[in-house]
């Protein structure tokens, strides 16, 4: 969260899990997208959600693959994913934001991607790349 103090608007968390970060960015104002495709860790998501009540408007959780959804609408995306699978996203990620797009990737970095700033150490490491300066320096 700290990496994303001071931005506004529409947040994909990709792999959202229990939907921690999702509450926590709702609550400071962004409207978040939580994907996730495990079954249970949606569920209990969405019964958290419903619970402690936080408006749809501000955070919904849907059972959707984010490798097949055009993510073009978010201006802001975090993603704790495996390592392998960082390199397919930062393509992704690359072809669909838009300039202004900041990406937070928790304990694993986009390879080859130079990062604007960092937060911790060690498995509690984060990286945020601006997507138009990763883009500069591909060109």
């Amino acid at each position: 969260m700290k990496l994303l103090e001071g931005r506004t608007g529409c947040l994909a968390d990709l792999g959202s899990g229990d939907g921690r970060l999702v509450f926590a960015a709702s609550s400071a104002g962004f409207q978040c997208t939580g994907f996730e495709i495990n079954s249970i860790l949606l569920a209990y998501a969405r019964t958290k959600a419903r619970w402690t009540g936080v408006p749809s408007s501000q955070a919904t959780f849907v059972k959707k693959d984010f490798w097949k959804t055009d993510l073009s609408k978010y201006n802001n995306v975090t993603a704790f994913l495996a390592p392998g699978a960082m390199e397919a996203l930062a393509e992704k990620l690359l072809k669909e934001l838009p300039d202004d797009a900041l990406v937070v990737a928790c304990r694993f970095p986009f390879p080859n991607w130079p990062h604007q700033s960092t937060v911790g150490s060690g498995l509690d490491k984060t990286w945020a790349y601006n997507i138009k300066s990763v883009r500069k320096s591909k060109d």
